[in-house]
Formats: structure tokens, C-alpha cells, sequence
């Protein structure tokens, strides 16, 4: 029986060993942290639970086809609701909620523009097409061959992705109301780069957003993490927690075994790196068996990182649903202090996510459970007098929308920031996203999944294909799972 070593236990990591436990492999994940799930972890402390990391549920479609795979439903593993609305986005003067039900979004789009009803449907179907090529591409491209481009299907849709348009000037094709650019914009200005430089090929993103919609799985995000373990369990993975891999051995370029930090040899046929990629390289390899030096990462557009505060609340706030997105200040500042000047933002935009107003498991009864999140760009200073400064503009924010004092009955209260990133995960400058979307680091154009010069190393994750994002994240585990047992052919 041939045994695989995956490192780290995140969406990617988990993926890889069960389709490679599936396979008949013998299956070891080795986790740094004493919790299972990456970035995706849960902290309990005083009644609340959590979400560490994730908390947008979108491209449903993709976890159903991921448990099918291993004859799971998700409804035998956790109870997943979909949001209505699904998320709202506050300005200075407005507020736009965005229902489940897609024919009412049109309408609303209406009132603010007329034609955008349809305009919006004209919109997201042209999404669609490019969703479902996509993400079809997404499963049969392992990113190691050009010859991957060519096939019929991409060939006779080229022009349709749009790789050469900007997202933001395929929006304006549709659109002129700042706040319809602005509520479309948003899925690749958190999440990856500024519109201006995202392909047109992304809108794939609002199809999911505003017609498939905003799930939620009741317990948190982390009931997918602990879904997932269950069935790699059941195929028979062995997990061992709070064991740092501290290198990797080689014999004669082949890794032939891990060396944990408790002094642990653990010997393997493969190894998957689910960890960062840049720390795998430059920590657990010799220098001459990496695939990309410093200055490789020095050049690569990186998505934000952000500062988090996770609050538990003494009591119910107000105005507030699950999803809300403060785009109450100038957007073009925002991004240019993000993405052009790599500086904290003058005028923040923020996220505030309260899952307490949708799951009353995730905080103590009459309580509220939030996380505010505010995107900075990777690599920057982080200082507790930083994160002071920037917790009292936030909450000050927060208190007048919501109209209520919050500051005085905060009973728990943590933040996060790139120093987290870093010594939580390794996490390359901090990043919390991984790279940017952009045209030069799409598809073939990103890190390759294979070591070149260790034939049995692997990599998977956010800073490879197909990208970042939970959904990518469970499809690399499936391309590496499938180029390893590809190898042994």
C-alpha cells in the first residue's frame, strides 16, 4: 500500500487525503496547529463559537459534487440554510439588501437604474457561461502543460471569457450607477485585487452571489471542516495534530520521509504540501530543490490580508443580519491605499459578519456572536497601537449603525492580523487569500503543483491552481490526488 504524508489540514489538505484515501492510499495529515482545518478552525470560548476563517458559503454546487464523490449527501452531514437576503452593503446614505430570490434583486436593481432589471439578467447569464466553463476547466486543468488551453471548449469561448476586458469596464458595459458597479465589484475588491486589473472573466463570481445565493451551514463554516474529516476517517486517515513538519528528507531527489518538530520520522511515498507554498520551499527543502526563489513571491500580486476582531456581545444588536459589507467611504481611496500605496487604508471599508442572527448555537442566548473584517495589504506593519487605532474607528462605525452602545458590553474580544497569519500558518508576508486574481497569475501562469525537481513532492492550496477560495481549495486536493495517482500508471 503506497502511504502519502499531506501537510496541513485545511480545505486543500483535507481534499487530497480523502481522495487519495479513497484511492487506496495509507493517509497521514500532519497538522502544526492542535486544531484540524486551517484557516478554517473554530475557537469555543465562553459560549461562542467562532468562525476563524471562512464565512462566505458560495458555489454550492461544487461542495454537493465534492461529497458525492464519496457517496455523502450533504444533508446526512450538516443542515445548510440559504440566506435571505443573502448580504446587504451599507453606504454613507443607503443601504441595499440582496434577497435569495433572484427576480427580486432585478427589481431592485431596477429602481436604481432603469433597464437594469434586465441589464442584471443579460449580466449573470453571461456570468453563467463563464461559471460553468469555469469551473469545468477548473477540474481537468492541472496547470502543468499549455496544452490544457486548447481544448474544444475553451477554444470556441475565448473571446467570451474576456481575459483581456477589466471586470470593472465589462460592469460599466451594463451598468452606470456607482452603487450597482459598486455591490457587483465587490466578491474581487475583498477578495482578490482591484476591479480595474480583475479579468472580465471573474463576473463567474456574481453568478454565484447574486442567482445561485449565500448559504450558511448551521455551527459554522467549521461543520464543513469537521464533514470532511469525518469521511476521510471513515476511509481510514490517521490525523496528527499539534505535530509542525520541520523538514522534509531526501534521498536521491525523492522525499523518502517528514521530520516533525516531537522528533518524528514519518515515512511516506508522497508528500502534499497543503501548507503555504513559499514556507514549504524556503523552510522544509534545501535551497536548491525549490521552484520559485524570494524574488519570484517579491514579484506576485498578492490578494489583502486583513485585521479581524471577534467580539462576543452581552446583548442583541440592531440593523444588523448575517452578511453585512460597510462600503460607507470613498471605494477608489479604499483601493488605491489596498492595492497601489500597500497601505493601511486612510478611510477603511469593513465587513462585519454576525452568524448569531441566523444560528442561535453560535452564541449564549440574547447574546450576539461578530467578527469584523477590514482588508490591508499584505506585509505591512502590525502593531498592537495599529490594531487599537483601527478597532475605536470600526466600532465607532459599527455603534452608529447599529445605534446602540456596543463598546461597554463586549464580554470577549480578540483580534487578528498578519502576525497571526504568519505564526498560525506560515502564511507568506500574511497573506490571508492568497494571489490575486489577475490575467498574469491565472490558470498555467500560477505555481505549478508539482515539485520539479522532487519527483514524489506535491503542492495544494490557495497559491496554486485553481486559486483561492474554499470551493478551488476542495478541487486542487481532487487535481493532486489525481496527478499522484496518474504518476503510479
Amino acid at each position: 500500500m503506497k502511504k502519502a504524508i499531506v501537510i496541513g489540514s485545511g480545505f486543500s489538505g483535507l481534499s487530497t487525503a480523502a481522495f487519495l484515501a479513497k484511492a487506496g492510499f495509507q493517509v497521514k495529515v500532519v497538522e502544526k496547529n492542535t486544531e484540524l482545518g486551517g484557516r478554517a478552525r473554530m475557537k469555543k470560548i465562553n459560549g461562542y463559537s467562532f468562525d476563524m476563517g471562512p464565512s462566505w458559503y458560495w458555489m454550492s454546487d461544487i461542495f454537493e459534487v465534492f461529497f458525492n464523490e464519496f457517496n455523502f449527501e450533504i444533508d446526512s452531514l450538516y443542515k445548510l440554510i440559504k440566506l435571505d437576503p443573502g448580504f446587504k452593503m451599507v453606504f454613507a446614505d443607503d443601504e441595499i439588501s440582496i434577497p435569495a430570490d433572484f427576480q427580486q434583486t432585478c427589481e431592485i436593481f431596477e429602481k436604481y437604474e432603469k433597464g437594469a432589471g434586465i441589464k442584471l439578467q443579460e449580466f449573470i447569464e453571461d456570468a453563467k457561461k463563464k461559471y460553468n466553463i469555469g469551473i469545468n476547466f477548473m477540474y481537468n486543468a492541472p496547470g502543468l502543460s499549455l496544452l490544457e488551453l486548447f481544448n474544444k471548449e475553451i477554444i470556441r469561448n475565448i473571446t467570451s471569457f474576456q481575459l483581456l476586458t477589466s471586470y470593472r469596464k465589462h460592469i460599466k458595459e451594463y451598468f452606470s450607477h456607482p452603487k450597482l458597479i459598486t455591490l457587483l465589484e465587490f466578491p474581487v475588491l475583498f477578495l482578490g485585487a482591484s476591479a480595474a486589473k480583475t479579468p472580465a472573466l471573474y463576473s463567474l463570481m456574481s453568478y454565484s452571489a447574486f442567482k445561485q445565493g449565500t448559504f450558511y451551514p448551521i455551527g459554522g463554516f467549521n461543520c464543513v471542516i469537521k464533514a470532511i474529516v469525518k469521511l476521510c476517517k471513515e476511509l481510514g486517515v490517521i490525523f496528527l495534530c499539534n505535530e509542525e513538519v520541520i523538514k522534509i528528507n531526501l534521498t536521491n531527489n525523492k522525499a523518502t520521509s517528514v521530520l516533525t518538530k516531537s522528533k518524528q520520522i514519518l515515512k511516506t511515498n508522497f508528500v502534499i504540501s497543503a501548507a503555504d507554498y513559499t514556507h514549504v520551499e524556503s523552510g522544509l527543502i534545501p535551497k536548491r530543490y525549490r521552484n520559485y526563489s524570494e524574488k519570484y513571491w517579491e514579484k506576485k500580486s498578492f490578494s489583502p490580508s486583513a485585521l479581524i476582531f471577534y467580539l462576543g456581545i452581552q446583548k442583541k444588536l440592531k440593523n444588523l443580519i448575517h452578511h453585512n459589507l460597510f462600503f460607507d467611504e470613498d471605494v477608489e481611496n479604499f483601493t488605491q491605499d489596498i492595492y497601489e500605496f500597500k497601505a493601511w487604508p486612510k478611510k477603511p471599508l469593513f465587513y462585519v459578519c454576525c452568524p448569531s442572527k441566523t444560528d442561535e448555537s453560535v452564541a449564549p442566548k440574547n447574546k450576539e456572536n461578530i467578527f469584523i473584517l477590514m482588508p490591508i495589504p499584505i506585509g505591512v506593519k502590525d502593531t498592537q497601537a495599529l490594531r487599537k487605532k483601527y478597532f475605536n474607528i470600526l466600532i465607532s462605525k459599527l455603534e452608529a449603525y447599529c445605534q446602540q452602545d456596543i463598546v461597554s458590553h463586549i464580554e470577549y474580544q480578540k483580534s487578528y492580523c498578519i502576525k497571526d497569519f504568519e505564526s498560525d500558518y506560515n502564511s507568506y508576508k500574511g497573506n490571508a487569500y492568497g494571489l490575486a486574481n489577475i490575467l498574469s497569475q491565472t490558470a498555467n501562469l500560477k505555481p505549478k503543483i508539482i515539485n520539479k525537481k522532487i519527483c514524489n513532492l506535491f503542492y495544494a492550496g490557495q497559491l496554486t491552481v485553481p486559486g483561492p477560495g474554499v470551493p478551488p481549495a476542495l478541487i486542487s486536493g481532487k487535481i493532486v490526488a489525481n496527478q499522484i495517482i496518474k504518476s503510479l500508471k
